[in-house]
């Protein structure tokens, strides 16, 4: 007896995906869809990131796309298991458009907004030349950087979201607290940092939701937004995060800034990150990073100076 409630409970969590009673973030930042004027035959790779590709997934075989169908609500009953769960490794590339939008963002907004999911803001026209930009950084380990990081950002009146693993927020409990206090959002980023495709649904659950309910419980703090670890995804992985009540955030801008030991030129990434911008854009950088922490100030003085203000 045992064993068929388990079976029964175990059948309809993969119909269902993640039920809960998170109200689900439909934040789009900026209302309103973005036009493309790039080909997808004209998209290139950029030389740090892997471009919109897929590869087949380790954890069944791919279903159909569904990437013509009907937006995919939040809180509906929808079989997971007939959603495409091919791997895709998301990068933003190096083509742009008249805007300075990358191609894959707007390719990415183009495909799966309706699994909500973004990764750039949706904007309109520019008016009064009011433009903006959103700066997450990505929190893998701490490396002694984050409280200089939040301090430029206190002083600069900015705010940004941190996307944290568990053991981070185990580990730094008292970063986490300050980001929450100081009025910054904290993003999910799984407990351990897997390829979400590549593990089961109930264990992708897992990781969204048992993350989820630690903060929630050790915080008081209730997150809504979730970045998929190594930025890798699938139509599936997607809907169960839309399911579990979360908006996926991936990201418009982003470049090695990742490794300790070969840290970029502070000159040329200010003048590097000062470039990409676009409005809407949504910049990726790792609080590990010396030079980051070096430039952000600066980074941010620009930025306002070319008329763009920040959103968290």
């Amino acid at each position: 007896m045992k064993y068929i409630i388990s079976l029964v409970l175990s059948l309809g969590f993969i119909l269902t995906g993640c039920s809960n009673d998170i109200e689900p973030n439909t934040k789009d930042f900026d209302e309103s869809m973005m036009n493309s004027s790039v080909t997808n035959e004209s998209r290139t790779e950029n030389s740090t990131q892997t471009n919109i590709t897929t590869e087949p997934s380790t954890s069944g075989s791919a279903k159909s796309s569904s990437a013509s169908a009907e937006p995919l609500a939040a809180n509906t009953t929808v079989d997971l298991s007939t959603l495409d769960n091919t791997l895709i490794g998301y990068g933003q590339g190096v083509i742009v458009d008249s805007e300075n939008r990358p191609q894959g963002a707007v390719d990415f907004n183009e495909r799966y907004s309706k699994f909500n999911a973004v990764a750039m803001a949706k904007t309109e026209k520019v008016k009064n030349n009011k433009k903006t930009i959103y700066l997450t950084f990505d929190q893998g380990y701490e490396n002694g950087y984050t409280s200089k990081i939040l301090d430029i950002l206190k002083k600069k009146n900015v705010k940004a979201t941190f996307f944290i693993l568990q053991d981070y927020a185990e580990r730094n409990p008292e970063l986490v607290k300050r980001m929450i206090k100081e009025g910054h959002t904290v993003g999910n980023h799984s407990v351990s940092h897997p390829s979400m495709p590549k593990i089961s649904i109930e264990e992708a659950k897992q990781e969204i939701m048992g993350l989820h309910n630690y903060v929630k419980e050790k915080f008081g703090y209730e997150m809504n937004e979730f970045r998929p670890p190594r930025g890798e995804f699938s139509e599936r992985i997607l809907q169960l995060v839309n399911d579990c009540g979360y908006k996926t955030v991936m990201w418009s801008f982003a470049y090695e800034d990742w490794d300790i030991d070969n840290q970029p030129d502070e000159t040329k990434a200010l003048e590097k990150v000062t470039n990409a911008k676009h409005n809407g854009a949504i910049y990726l950088l790792h609080s590990v990073s010396k030079t980051n922490t070096k430039i952000l100030g600066r980074v941010i003085d620009n930025l306002k100076k070319d008329g763009y203000s920040f959103k968290a």
